[in-house]
């Protein structure tokens, strides 16, 4: 199956030499820069340098060529307490690879929820505090720009080596810079699924959203969805729910839907565990096969919905690529290779659907999953 590459692709950095000399972002300037507050991929990713590590990410690992005297200390803040097994396989995979890789660790977890900001930004306090204790922190932000400060204070800390799990949009204001960014670009992902969803239902369809939380995140997974069905299809939007990536949100977003909208035959869902919340709406008022349902990411729970006859579609992550990439990337930074390694990583997203085989969706989740095991992780 050929999977789209959502690396933004290599460019010609025309301005990169001198740029990178200095140690300035941007390395490059995309047509629209002036209108963001934050940097493309393409933009601060120096020639060739995602390409190698999504190639060292794709092959058997090599092992460490150095020697520990103790094990590496490793902080994840992160909302690994929700719905989604994004962050779970993240850390399976992250880990799986540093054992192959011989490198020994020790991990603490600061778990939260998505919307539970002010507790992300308590432990990212308490992390940057006791800088002595960790060599790497990875910090997964409930959101880009509320955490901003946070990244910030982490990566301004001499103590240890930040990196940033699930965005792939570098903050221009930022003071300092984390080291790494690992993701899959969402925006990326809702051309891909633009262009399925286009392809198998036409034009002229009329839809409703369950969205995320306002933000860069959801700005992408849903706005520029809806501007491509819209612009692309003349698909009209019937209504908007915001339902802060939770089950409940999804839930009660479809409800409303299906009993004030009845004229949108689909609903596009911004993460898992609103795609699963409005599935068992569905379910509940036995709708679930006159509705057109999309999630996002292709975790487990969507396949298994997948599977069932009650998910019909979503953009579907390589999942483990960015844990693999994160200890590729503490691997080289302990080999002092940093230098080598891209300001920003992005994995590859396609689409699983409700027309695959069996075997097609197995096939597609052994690759995706091939650390972290497929079917859905027990909670």
């Amino acid at each position: 199956m050929k999977l789209m590459m959502t690396s933004g692709l290599v460019a010609s950095l025309a301005l990169a030499g001198a740029a990178a000399a200095d140690g300035h972002l941007p390395l490059k300037e995309l047509p629209d820069i002036a209108e963001r507050d934050y940097w493309m991929p393409d933009e601060v990713n120096a020639d060739g340098k995602l390409e190698a590590l999504q190639e060292t990410v794709g092959a058997e690992a090599v092992p460490f060529a150095g020697t520990l005297d103790n094990p590496v200390q490793i902080a994840l803040i992160y909302p690994s307490a929700d719905t989604s097994d994004f962050w779970a396989r993240n850390y399976l995979a992250m880990t799986k690879r540093l054992d192959e890789l011989g490198i020994a660790y020790e991990t603490t977890e600061f778990a939260s929820r998505q919307i539970e900001h002010s507790l992300q930004a308590t432990y990212a306090s308490q992390v940057e505090q006791d800088a002595d204790l960790y060599d790497y922190v990875i910090f997964g932000p409930s959101e880009l720009a509320i955490q901003a400060d946070n990244i910030d204070k982490l990566a301004g800390n001499d103590g240890f080596t930040t990196y940033v799990w699930a965005f792939h949009t570098p903050l221009k204001d930022l003071e300092n810079q984390p080291d790494a960014w690992f993701d899959f670009s969402s925006g990326a992902g809702a051309l891909v699924m633009c262009g399925y969803m286009l392809g198998r239902l036409g034009e002229g369809v009329t839809m409703a959203m369950n969205r995320g939380i306002p933000g860069i995140t959801d700005n992408q997974r849903s706005g520029d969805f809806k501007a491509c069905v819209e612009d692309k299809g003349g698909w009209t939007t019937a209504y908007e729910h915001y339902g802060e990536y939770q089950s409940e949100g999804g839930f009660e977003g479809t409800t409303l839907i299906m009993q004030a909208y009845p004229e949108a035959t689909l609903i596009h869902n911004a993460n898992t565990a609103m795609a699963m919340g409005s599935v068992e709406a569905q379910v509940a008022m036995g709708k679930e096969k006159e509705i057109f349902s999309t999630g996002w990411g292709g975790t487990g729970l969507e396949l298994e919905a997948i599977r069932r006859g009650e998910l019909n579609a979503t953009p579907m992550r390589m999942g483990d690529d960015v844990g693999a990439a994160t200890a590729e990337a503490i691997k080289a930074d302990l080999e002092g290779r940093a230098d080598e390694l891209p300001l920003v990583f992005l994995g590859r997203i396609t689409v699983a659907h409700d027309e695959m085989s069996l075997e097609e969706i197995d096939a597609l989740e052994q690759e995706a999953f091939r650390f972290s095991g497929v079917g859905a992780l027990s909670r």
